[in-house]
């Protein structure tokens, strides 16, 4: 199988290792070209996916910015291979499918939305590895849910990444849930280590301090553009949150210590309920 892989940060070079380790030839566009000829030194990449090399793709995984990758497919689906299947790796989906699906349509190849649910808090290809999905959650965008052929034939194409399962749900779904899943935690743990007391925490943290702020380390840009991009959703769950704060702030003022036990208790029913 031939791959074509646009960007090669966390997740392209994730991509590019894995699939390079599993024997296939894998092309990347990136726009550093010291990280492309890098990832070539390393063997994650046979070479530089240009415009005549796109068209002998049986794979291609967008795996930059929602928009820089909208984009790229608008520029370059005149020579995707009609047989190709097309794949992006964003964390948002309606603003990538609204205008994947129909490129595909035009220009009979087939696109499918993809989120793998992997990642750390740091960023670029130093920190990719080939074993970065393995066993993790792939949500997958199909245009249509009754194709059963068509998420048969992705599973096949995602093999070589080792996804330990797959979710199938539309765009809209998927921006709703990754708004609390996913953006909610980084916006949460980003505004707390701004607490003037972080500066002082060494020697008084531990592990619930550390799983709490290990996201606030973040690409400022990709998630900006992410929240905007899913800001409606990400609107609900803010409010949402603070609604809930200011119950447990009111309960905290007014010494209220029968209402501050009730709120903790639905707390750790509602942990409960969600873990099984």
């Amino acid at each position: 199988m031939t791959v074509g892989i646009l960007g090669l940060g966390l997740i392209g070079g994730s991509l590019a290792r894995a699939y390079a380790m599993a024997g296939h030839t894998v092309y990347a566009a990136e726009l550093d070209q010291s990280m492309l000829a890098f990832a070539q030194l390393a063997g994650a990449v046979d070479g530089e996916l240009t415009d005549d090399r796109i068209g002998q793709c049986d794979l291609i995984l967008l795996a930059i910015y929602p928009e820089g990758s909208a984009a790229w497919l608008e520029e370059k689906a005149p020579l995707v291979n009609p047989k190709a299947l097309v794949m992006d790796a964003c964390g948002v989906k309606q603003a990538v499918c609204g205008r994947c699906f129909p490129l595909a349509e035009r220009f009979g190849f087939t696109f499918m939305g993809g989120h793998p649910m992997a990642g750390t808090q740091f960023s670029g290809f130093k920190y990719s590895r080939a074993d970065l999905f393995q066993g993790q959650p792939m949500v997958l965008v199909p245009h249509r849910f009754d194709d059963i052929d068509l998420l048969d034939r992705a599973k096949q194409a995602l093999a070589p990444c080792g996804f330990g399962s797959f979710s199938v749900t539309t765009a809209e779904d998927h921006d709703r849930m990754i708004a609390f899943t996913s953006q909610m935690p980084h916006i949460l743990s980003n505004a707390f280590i701004k607490s003037p007391t972080a500066m002082e925490h060494k020697g008084f943290s531990a592990g619930s301090y550390r799983d709490l702020t290990r996201v606030a380390w973040l690409n400022p840009r990709m998630w900006a553009e992410l929240f905007l991009e899913n800001r409606e959703y990400v609107k609900k769950e803010l409010e949402t949150y603070i609604a809930a704060l200011t119950q447990y702030q009111q309960a905290i003022e007014q010494e209220d210590l029968n209402e501050l036990v009730r709120l903790l208790e639905e707390g750790k029913q509602r942990k409960e309920q969600v873990d099984g």
